[in-house]
């Protein structure tokens, strides 16, 4: 199973986006970038990791291991947290960033006070492009979940067995990824909940 944890930062990751990608995605990746970085801050992941190594190792998945192109799926990848987790509007993103990547982005965003379970069940609607950005940022989150608690594996494990490994399987890149991930981490179905 690969992990995608080679672009810690915007200088790890540049080249290998110049080589995969034309050179104005390239740019529209580090502007959003850089808006991410200004928007979440000194946000840390809840490994006390920085929150945008997250955002490029969603990206690393996307173009190293999915072969993803498609700009607007590519800068929604980078922002899809800003909805969710900071003070930004679906409006700023249009402005910035245009409608397409405004609308995927609020595709992947949980509505605020909504459950979980209902939301994740709804991306089975989800636009293709928006299912790549959402399968993007679940790749990231679970391909090293062992630093997490055991609660937390165990939960996060039997959500992306139910939610999302079914949206992977259009998807054959991300269909093989999550049913080599799975075979791995097996062995969570047996712990107690």
């Amino acid at each position: 199973m690969e992990i995608f944890t080679g672009w810690p930062s915007w200088a790890h990751a540049e080249g290998p986006l110049r080589a995969a990608l034309p050179p104005a995605t390239v740019g529209a990746l580090r502007e959003a970038l850089a808006f991410a970085g200004r928007k979440h801050g000194v946000q840390q992941r809840p490994t006390g990791r920085p929150y945008l190594e997250h955002l490029l190792e969603a990206l690393e998945v996307a173009v190293s291991g999915a072969g993803v192109s498609d700009r607007d799926v590519l800068v929604a990848i980078v922002l899809h947290d800003v909805l969710e987790d900071t003070a930004c509007t679906e409006g700023d993103l249009a402005r910035r960033f245009g409608p397409e990547v405004a609308a995927l982005v609020r595709r992947v965003t949980k509505p605020p006070g909504g459950v979980k379970a209902d939301y994740l069940a709804s991306l089975v609607k989800a636009p293709h492009k928006a299912v790549l950005v959402k399968l993007a940022d679940r790749v990231s989150n679970v391909q090293e979940l062992q630093r997490m608690s055991w609660r937390f594996q165990r939960r996060y494990y039997l959500e992306t067995v139910a939610y999302i490994m079914p949206l992977a399987g259009a998807h054959p890149w991300f269909a093989e990824w999550f049913g080599e991930w799975r075979r791995r981490w097996r062995r969570v179905e047996r712990w107690p909940g």
